[in-house]
C-alpha cells in the first residue's frame, strides 16, 4: 500500500492481546502480510499495524498488556470508519 497522501492515527489498547487485535483487523477484511513486529494487515484502501506490545504494572500483582496500533487509510472518512468499527470490536472483550 502506498504511504503517500495517507492519513494515519496511533492508538494504545490495554488488556487485549496482540493476537486478538490482529484478529479484529482480519474480521474487518484485512489480510496479514507480516509475521513479526510490526505486524501489518492490509485492507482495501487501508492498513493496520501492530507496532509493539509491553506489560504495564499497576501494582506488584496487577499487570496488563499495552499494545500500540497504527491505522492508515486513503481518506480521513475511511480512517474514521475503520477506527470506529475496530473500537467496537475491542469493547466486546470479556463480555
Amino acid at each position: 500500500m502506498q504511504a503517500a497522501n495517507m492519513v494515519e492515527r496511533e492508538l494504545e489498547f490495554r488488556g487485549i492481546s496482540k493476537e486478538h487485535l490482529g484478529m479484529y483487523f482480519m474480521e474487518l477484511g484485512a489480510k496479514q502480510v507480516t509475521d513479526s513486529f510490526p505486524f501489518v494487515y492490509e485492507g482495501e484502501g487501508w492498513s493496520g499495524q501492530i507496532l509493539s506490545e509491553a506489560e504495564i504494572s499497576f501494582t506488584v500483582t496487577f499487570k496488563v498488556s499495552a499494545v500500540q496500533v497504527r491505522f492508515r487509510a486513503d481518506k480521513e472518512k475511511l480512517l474514521e470508519d475503520l477506527i470506529k468499527k475496530y473500537r467496537y470490536k475491542t469493547t466486546r472483550i470479556g463480555g
